[in-house]
């Protein structure tokens, strides 16, 4: 029988039917065509998505020429715009005036004022879901938005005058763009609001709490001092030093050293809670904590700023010189919002804060001011005696009686998911509702209550109409007298030669206002009469300065208060290097003019890093590391050292020796701390938040460091160490091999060790829609001079917003620039084109007079009634 026989005789169900192979065939290829079909649709997909959200950015951008009628105004209002698209707005009445400014900032801002009013109010999850619903709570816990209606109700009519126009303008812009909303609007699917009053203070309350917001350092003391004994704490938490320069007080030898500030004791009554139960949750806390205040989203992060003026007998003009730099984080867009506000005689330049009216730092024809954080202590926490549960559940007072807690509930709507409804339970300190922080710290087991300057409703003001308006010393004062906060330091000068310096904003006195209780670190017993606060330092009794002999005057975050000051104001001051080389700058020099006050803005030498620098270099000198490493170790080690012993302490991106004094400081604290917290090394250097390293943070932690470095005291040497030498030695090596060094250390270069990453909190989110977008959304990482301890103080996502320099000799003269641009749009060519100005150290002309304006004016626009 052939083969093919055999094959007819197999079962039907053996059979190889013909049709199979087709028919797999016709599945490939149909499986091929539907591929195509959707590479084909994915591609005219990406395009298609690309193409809308360029042309929905295009869309958007604001008009510039022409006229344009806005409902609201009583008059026709000018704008024209600069190359760099600054606006100078000149109305016939100042309501036009603030009506204009309000509709010109909305349509260049508008999503950004919408973002700061929610996340104030704790409404962010409202739009960008589950994720933010910490965040959410923790600012309904913190009830700032209760405190924006409080402030409102009782604002002086004058000021609430002015957010009323502010609030119309608004409105007319949102409704003028409610066809083409800017593009983050429309990926997130929701419409703006109108805007009200209480919006303005809310963005005003955001800077306040970014500003103010200290009392987990107070918790984060309190779990250290239940490890650590009274001398160790002494030198973890200095107050003051003797590098401190406070204005007003005559001029020192900066370079011997003064008697050390005696440190305040801690209270011994302070409550020891279990350190490894507390420590996830505290460093928890702070990791929400970073999305409301720089102080917490990096090392050496300190919500401050530089601030100085010089009298004309040291400028080369003959008239004074006023420069203002303020530290916040860095976003897209932002801050601040430059603008040039005229009206008949009302004329100012400066920085806005879009959402609020008038300039906040800038100058008029005849006074200049700028700020910087006072860093008073504004917040004090109280542990509560409390009875009783549910609605029967009661607090104590200093009197010994017995009041109901306090309830006030709060609903935050989240984007695809539930309501989450909150009780948020509060006392009373004086008339102040203080609320508990259960919400924020669910295992903390006492009842933790915080008492805060923002929660009196007479220091959440709005009066720099006023500021705005002062024409010499005396006005600016008495307006600023209304300012209620956050504290700040003002700096003055004027058209007449003269410059000064005033503490402003309220500042609590506890115990007595004759003998005020010194300030505790740490939670207090809220029956405590000493705590309460009895009112506030009287203006006219903050620290202060007027035409000082030297003809300066210069405030960095550090120490004010002069020796001798009856009122305590803080125990965290700013580490003092920035204010100290800002003195020794202005005092070695004469002729000053406006591109000497830049370049000390921009200035990178860190006498503490030079310090740490030489000590390094010296203790791998002593180590001997011949004899304890490998040749390979031991050599590289050398060469480390001899880096850093010619180095002159200049923070350069291109600086070896700073890279390798970041790292080995980097390394330093997990050697010298861990072990005095018990943990191992390994646990000590992690950067996971059961990191207990990382409870220790104070304004002074550099100079802490410097202090233990340089006096080397043997209560910190390690008992696995031999000796400092070789800690400081171990320190450098560690470091080199955590940030992973090159072998060849003169090629590791700062600058990309530590740099400077800007982002749109939108578009640079999703990598889908970067890719859609095709264009930069904001800086990238570039590699960046400076570090917390230079003029120049920076981080990864923090630096000086703007840089301000008023030149009374020509007002024409004077320059600013923000960091990034005017709009937050990518396809307006004033997204970033002040970055390579704010980069390079260079800056922009700040024109003033009628002529220097109409020079420079490249676009404008007429609004009409």
């Amino acid at each position: 029988m052939d083969s093919n026989s055999r094959a007819q005789e197999l079962p039907a169900s053996n059979r190889i039917s013909p049709r199979k192979p087709r028919r797999a065939k016709l599945w490939l290829a149909g499986f091929a065509f539907l591929l195509f079909l959707l590479v084909i649709a994915s591609i005219c997909g990406f395009f298609y998505a690309r193409h809308w959200m360029r042309a929905s950015l295009h869309d958007s951008l604001p008009q510039l020429d022409g006229t344009l009628t806005v409902t609201g105004l009583s008059a026709p209002v000018t704008v024209a715009r600069d190359a760099h698209g600054v606006p100078h707005i000149t109305a016939a009445s100042m309501e036009d005036l603030v009506f204009a400014q309000a509709y010109i900032t909305a349509s260049d801002r508008l999503w950004q004022m919408d973002a700061l009013r929610r996340h104030a109010a704790g409404t962010l999850a409202e739009i960008l879901g589950s994720g933010l619903v910490e965040h959410d709570t923790m600012q309904r816990t913190l009830q700032l938005r209760a405190a924006a209606d409080r402030a409102l109700a009782i604002l002086p009519a004058d000021q609430k005058h002015w957010l009323d126009v502010y609030a119309a303008g608004v409105n007319a812009s949102i409704a003028a763009q409610n066809d083409h909303l800017p593009i983050e609007f429309k990926i997130l699917r929701y419409t703006p609001e109108p805007w009200t009053p209480r919006d303005s203070l809310l963005v005003g309350i955001a800077m306040f709490q970014d500003l103010t917001t200290t009392f987990p350092d107070e918790l984060d003391r309190e779990a250290l001092s239940a490890k650590l004994s009274p001398d160790l704490l002494a030198d973890l938490y200095p107050v003051g030093s003797w590098r401190d320069h406070p204005v007003g007080q005559p001029a020192v030898d900066l370079t011997a050293p003064q008697p050390e500030i005696e440190q305040v004791p801690l209270d011994e009554s302070q409550s020891r809670l279990n350190f490894e139960d507390r420590l996830r949750e505290l460093q928890h806390a702070k990791a929400t904590l970073a999305q409301v205040s720089a102080r917490y989203a990096c090392e050496g992060c300190v919500s401050g700023s530089n601030g100085w003026a010089v009298s004309g007998a040291k400028t080369a003009s003959g008239k004074p010189l006023l420069s203002s730099d303020m530290h916040l984080s860095h976003n897209v867009p932002g801050i601040w919002y430059m603008a040039s506000l005229e009206s008949g005689s009302f004329h100012v330049s400066g920085v806005t804060l879009p959402g609020t009216p008038f300039v906040i730092v800038g100058h008029n024809q005849h006074v200049a001011w700028g700020f910087t954080n006072l860093g008073a202590k504004v917040q004090d926490l109280y542990v509560e005696q409390t009875r009783g549960r549910g609605s029967n559940a009661e607090f104590q007072t200093t009197d010994g009686s017995w009041h109901p807690l306090l309830h006030q509930s709060e609903v935050i709507k989240v984007k695809g998911g539930k309501d989450i409804d909150l009780d948020v339970t509060l006392t009373l300190h004086g008339n102040m509702a203080t609320p508990i922080l259960s919400l924020i710290y669910p295992h903390e087991k006492r009842k933790v209550a915080l008492r805060w300057t923002l929660y009196d409703p007479a220091n959440v003001s709005s009066p720099f109409f006023a500021i705005n308006s002062a024409s010499d010393w005396k006005s600016l004062c008495a307006a600023a007298s209304l300012f209620g906060g956050p504290a700040q330091n003002l700096q003055y000068a004027d058209d007449q030669g003269h410059i000064g310096y005033h503490a402003i904003g309220r500042v609590p006195v506890r115990g007595s206002m004759t003998t005020p209780t010194q300030l505790s670190p740490v939670p207090t017993d809220g029956r405590d009469p000493l705590g309460e606060w009895v009112g506030y330092i009287p203006f006219e009794s903050m620290p202060q300065s007027y035409d000082p002999p030297g003809g300066i005057v210069a405030t960095a975050n550090s120490r004010v208060t002069p020796d001798g000051y009856p009122f305590p104001i803080t125990l965290d001051w700013a580490e003092p290097y920035r204010n100290e080389r800002i003195w020794k700058v202005l005092q070695a020099k004469s002729g000053l003019k406006p591109a000497d006050m830049l370049a000390l803005q921009t200035d990178v030498y860190s006498d503490f890093d030079k310090v740490v620098a030489q000590r390094l270099a010296y203790a791998i000198d002593h180590a001997n590391v011949d004899s304890t490493h490998d040749a390979a170790k031991a050599k590289r080690l050398h060469k480390a050292a001899d880096i850093l012993r010619i180095w002159d302490g200049t923070v350069a991106i291109d600086s070896s020796a700073a890279a390798i004094t970041d790292a080995a400081r980097r390394a330093f604290w997990p050697l010298v701390l861990g072990p005095k917290l018990g943990v191992s090394e390994a646990q000590a250097s992690s950067t996971e938040k059961d990191n207990p390293v990382n409870l220790y943070g104070w304004g002074e932690k550099l100079y802490a460091e410097e202090q233990i470095i340089v006096h080397q005291p043997a209560r910190w040497l390690p008992a696995k160490d031999a000796d400092w030498n070789a800690l400081l030695t171990a320190a450098v090596e560690k470091g080199l091999a955590d940030e992973k060094a090159p072998s060849d250390l003169e090629k590791w270069h700062y600058g990309n060790v530590r740099p400077v990453d800007i982002e749109h909190p939108i578009l640079s989110q999703s990598p889908a829609l970067r890719l859609i977008l095709g264009m930069p959304v904001g800086t990238g990482v570039q590699p960046q001079s400076g570090d917390g301890s230079t003029v120049k103080q920076v981080g990864r996502k923090f630096g000086p917003s703007e840089r301000l320099t008023v030149d009374f000799g020509d007002l024409d003269q004077s320059t600013l620039n923000v960091v990034l641009g005017e709009s937050p749009n990518p396809e307006s060519p004033w997204f970033m084109d002040q970055w390579p100005f704010w980069y390079h150290g260079t800056t922009l002309p700040m024109p003033f007079s009628q002529a220097a304006t109409t020079s420079a004016t490249a676009h404008t626009l007429t609004l009409t009634p």
